[in-house]
């Protein structure tokens, strides 16, 4: 998979901004951006929004326009909803982070502030990267069933109602595996073969920053092409508790608390028939079977020209 230095200055380059991304100044934000890729580019657009159904069709519209770039300036949310509509068409996608715990812009490297993230932006390779399907649907970092999709749920709930805080959030674990009293029954088909099991919660993995970050096996299998499948061993509400409240809120957790599959191709079949599903932080409905796979080289993004990751913390 061969790189290309991108010389922005024959570039058109969309940044699409989700206002509603992170706890940021707006105002100053694009301001920054404005300020900072504009003159580097042979033509520069910014289109804003506070709504998150809308990032699908602004992408769309910018390859529709004809941009070579399109940089989405948002949380994890904002990154794969513009990722889905890159995906395959050629044009390159660049990343600004400004959502809670960015994990895509730190799997890539790319920076974790402002400053760090634009510096790439003008001084930035080509590099097709893998990215997870699940049917018709681009995911980025991971893809739940079962406790976790609900624990998202309930966690919007709480906050409508009593506001954003830690507390809060820590409070929709509690609530939502209250209401999760029975656990699933499904089979995973890969490569030929079928694994049975019981679980409240099903976590398929693509971002290898995220695993290190939970102190998970896995990470080495994601960089290699394939999805590392966790499967909560946990049937009993206390276990099942401390397994998804690290998850949810990126804590460490244990190899011992979850099965592990490393493929880059499954279906997962229930006898329910539709799932809640989680996606990057985002919700959708969809019918069993559910059919995924990596789609190889499938997005092309803006990375440091110099090959030199900018996360910080970065764990490997």
């Amino acid at each position: 998979m061969s790189d290309a230095i991108h010389d922005l200055s024959q570039s058109r380059l969309c940044v699409i901004m989700n206002l509603g991304a992170g706890r940021k100044d707006d105002t100053g934000f694009a301001r920054a951006v404005t300020q900072a890729l504009k003159p580097c580019c042979a033509e520069f657009a910014l289109r804003k929004t506070r709504r998150g159904s809308d990032l699908v069709d602004m992408a769309s519209s910018a390859v529709a326009d004809g941009f070579d770039v399109v940089v989405a300036a948002g949380g994890d949310g904002t990154q794969s909803a513009v990722a889905s509509a890159l995906a395959g068409t050629g044009t390159a996608m660049g990343v600004l982070p400004c959502g809670t715990f960015n994990y895509f812009a730190r799997d890539l490297g790319v920076g974790e502030t402002l400053d760090d993230a634009l510096d790439t932006i003008r001084n930035a390779r080509l590099t097709p990267i893998d990215i997870g399907q699940i049917e018709n649907l681009i995911f980025l970092n991971n893809v739940s069933l079962g406790a976790y999709p609900h624990i998202l749920k309930t966690r919007e709930s709480i906050y409508r109602r009593w506001g954003r805080s830690r507390i809060a959030a820590y409070w929709s674990v509690l609530v939502a595996l209250r209401r999760l009293r029975h656990p699933m029954r499904l089979t995973a088909r890969m490569d030929g073969q079928s694994r049975h099991f019981t679980t409240a919660l099903v976590f398929v993995a693509r971002s290898a920053y995220q695993l290190d970050s939970f102190g998970l096996d896995g990470a080495d299998a994601i960089r290699a092409g394939q999805f590392a499948v966790l499967v909560a061993r946990a049937r009993r509400p206390l276990p099942l508790i401390r397994s998804a409240f690290r998850l949810a809120f990126g804590f460490s957790a244990k190899d011992s608390d979850f099965d592990l599959i490393l493929t880059d191709a499954l279906t997962i079949e229930t006898p329910k028939k539709r799932h809640l599903i989680a996606h990057d932080g985002e919700k959708t409905v969809m019918a069993s079977p559910l059919n995924l796979k990596v789609w190889l080289g499938g997005l092309t993004v803006l990375l440091p020209a110099d090959g030199v990751s900018k996360t910080r913390d970065r764990a490997t």
